[in-house]
């Protein structure tokens, strides 16, 4: 019999989370679901997947990058990331960058006093908008957003405004590393419904859409090791076993992979 190869599941409850969630979700009674996390398996352990659920918008925050973990001997646990939004209630936002460049201080200003919320560029969004967030990039989800993050599989971040709420903030570590200016257009783009599409090509992770069968611009890039497949409609499989969306696998190869016509997945690796 074939080893499952479903990544293991972890609900994480949140404040600003739901406690209805989007289908096929369900959150547990009594419970505000943030955050669905798939525990990285050891054979691709640099990547970590989410699902993100809002019903508040979450702190304003930077991750720093490997260099800057190196340099200061945490070993290379830096954070660069990127979201996939599969839906938004009207009015959803995400923050990121600044409308103009900021020096440190003025920074450090603005997050105690809270206008670096009017400083942010807060781009409304709808289901396809896909964003990468390089390492150092200043950046919040608002309110009302499901989406999917892949990222480094780091948990450094530095919460630099957080509206008020009693949490810790990190003013000197993420205003160390915060590159306060406006965010490159490039990073981000509408994802056609249908097609096979490119999104990420590194230099630190690997990220495509497939419809159907991947085709030989994409399939070359993942025929000689470990991906993570994430399902977006039935008819995907790792390994003969079907997958249902929401879920996420681990594939040795992408021979071990079989999506049908018609249907859409996700697929990462690091590089």
């Amino acid at each position: 019999m074939n080893q499952s190869p479903l990544l293991p599941v972890r609900n994480v409850a949140k404040p600003w989370g739901r406690d209805l969630l989007p289908a096929p979700f369900r959150a547990p009674a009594g419970e505000r679901v943030g955050e669905i996390w798939f525990e990285p398996p050891a054979a691709l352990d640099s990547l970590l997947v989410k699902y993100i659920f809002t019903s508040e918008a979450l702190s304003v925050q930077v991750h720093p990058s490997d260099a800057q973990t190196l340099a200061k001997g945490l070993g290379k646990q830096g954070k660069e990331e990127c979201w996939l939004v599969i839906d938004a209630e009207p009015g959803a936002v995400l923050g990121i960058g600044f409308h103009d460049p900021i020096e440190s201080e003025a920074l450090r200003a603005a997050a105690i006093d809270g206008s670096i919320e009017q400083a942010m560029v807060w781009h409304p969004v709808q289901a396809g908008d896909f964003f990468y967030i390089p390492a150092n990039t200043v950046h919040a989800i608002g309110a009302g957003v499901s989406l999917i993050e892949v990222q480094q599989n780091s948990d450094i971040t530095y919460r630099l405004y957080d509206y008020g709420r009693p949490r810790e903030l990190h003013l000197d570590e993420g205003i160390a590393v915060s590159r306060a200016e406006p965010y490159a257009a490039h990073w981000h783009r509408q994802v056609p419904e249908r097609g096979e599409v490119t999104l990420v090509e590194g230099p630190l992770f690997r990220l495509d859409r497939i419809d159907g069968p991947a085709g030989e611009t994409i399939r070359p890039h993942y025929a000689d090791g470990p991906l993570l497949v994430i399902p977006r409609s039935e008819g995907v499989s790792v390994n003969g076993i079907d997958l249902a969306v929401g879920a996420c696998a681990l594939a040795p190869a992408i021979d071990a992979v079989a999506v049908s016509g018609g249907a859409l997945a996700l697929l990462a690796k690091g590089l």
